[in-house]
């Protein structure tokens, strides 16, 4: 969550339903469409991505006190999957409320795009630190492009760096994977 934020519409959930989830259980699902908006009671909420080859990318765990995935309030989807590691209860409003609050309270529009740029630097930020928690180059590489795609030409050193990795580490690996299947990037 955004700290500087979360005075600003933690009210918006005073009265709000909750809902109590067992360990194991998913609040939602990738590509669900995001029409709530959901703060942690108790509990806590990881936003997981799974990777082709099985291995999931946490990116994020929001606790008691946290909206849930802050970024989704400026997009239609969901990006990962909610899962519980442990019994939690959520507060639920509809989204379209807790944007109209922050439009309403908000000075301008200027603070709501500064909140929406703010919220989707963050998501970046934490899906780079997960990614770049991953040991291998290998593994790294490979999150990075399931969730990036390929960079463009020339961009590659990008990459590197944004991963964590030194540029001729991932030319080893480039390389490799090559010489292994010459289809494969």
């Amino acid at each position: 969550m955004i700290e500087i934020m979360s005075d600003h519409w933690l009210h918006c959930f005073e009265d709000a339903p909750q809902r109590t989830l067992e360990e194991g259980e998913t609040l939602f699902r990738r590509d669900d469409s995001v029409d709530w908006t959901f703060l942690v009671r108790e509990g806590q909420i990881s936003l997981r991505r799974a990777l082709q080859d099985g291995a999931l990318l946490t990116l994020h765990t929001a606790n008691a006190g946290d909206l849930v995935a802050e970024a989704s309030l400026f997009a239609d989807q969901y990006h990962c999957d909610a899962v519980t590691d442990i019994a939690t209860t959520v507060s639920m409003i509809p989204k379209a409320k807790l944007v109209t609050h922050l439009e309403n309270t908000s000075s301008d529009r200027l603070s709501i795009r500064a909140f929406e740029r703010t919220a989707r630097e963050v998501q970046t930020l934490r899906t780079r630190i997960e990614i770049m928690r991953r040991r291998k180059v290998a593994d790294r590489l490979d999150a990075y492009l399931e969730l990036f795609g390929h960079p463009k030409e020339g961009e590659w050193v990008r990459v590197a760096d944004w991963i964590g990795v030194s540029p001729p580490a991932l030319y080893r690996e480039l390389a490799k994977r090559r010489q292994n299947d010459p289809t494969r990037t």
